[in-house]
């Protein structure tokens, strides 16, 4: 008798067993379904190359990124797909939004007739459109509905709208907002 009782659990237990594999199982494929669309969808990860977005970041920095954007702002460091020769994604800041004229004057930015605070920039650093043969556009400039105007922080570098072949940037183009920097270490940028 002692057997068969053995031999009523034994089959219970592996019940139990293969019960407790399939959740785990489950519960392992539901965290990997999440984390995959996380990753897809929500946050991204960049890297950045080059200087033109110095001082605020610089060259190999890494970058977290969300691709959920609902429509881009001013001041808001994006990063826009590749186009017109660009091999790579560039990393912008926008400056200007549908609506907006952009003009320049005395080493300054005009955003709708007046001077825009740039915190984030040198004090003693000015700005100016690109030259004849590589502007964009002439100023001032009024940016079409669906498009941003982007420039880079080091202007004196930067490959922007200003240059033609970069201009006015589609917001479709753009894939996803800098929230903070990943790599030296987790700092939200301004």
């Amino acid at each position: 008798m002692p057997d068969e009782t053995n031999e009523m659990i034994r089959p219970g237990e592996n019940a139990r067993r293969a019960g407790s594999l399939y959740e785990m199982a489950e519960v392992l494929s539901s965290a990997v379904l999440c984390i995959a669309v996380l990753f897809t969808f929500v946050l991204r990860f960049a890297g950045v190359l080059g200087i033109s977005m110095t001082p605020t970041l610089e060259n190999k920095q890494w970058l977290a990124v969300t691709a959920i954007l609902p429509q881009p702002e001013r001041g808001d460091i994006v990063i826009i797909s590749p186009r017109n020769g660009h091999h790579e994604p560039l990393v912008k800041r926008v400056i200007a939004v549908g609506g907006d004229e952009i003009d320049f004057a005395g080493g300054r930015v005009l955003l709708n007739g007046a001077v825009i605070e740039e915190p984030y920039l040198p004090e003693d650093l000015e700005t100016y459109p690109a030259n004849e043969y590589q502007a964009s556009m002439p100023y001032p400039a009024r940016v079409p509905a669906g498009y941003v105007f982007v420039m880079g922080d080091n202007r004196g570098v930067s490959s922007d709208s200003r240059a033609r072949e970069v201009g006015f940037v589609r917001a479709d183009d753009i894939l996803g907002k800098v929230l903070f920097r990943v790599k030296p270490f987790l700092k939200k940028i301004a």
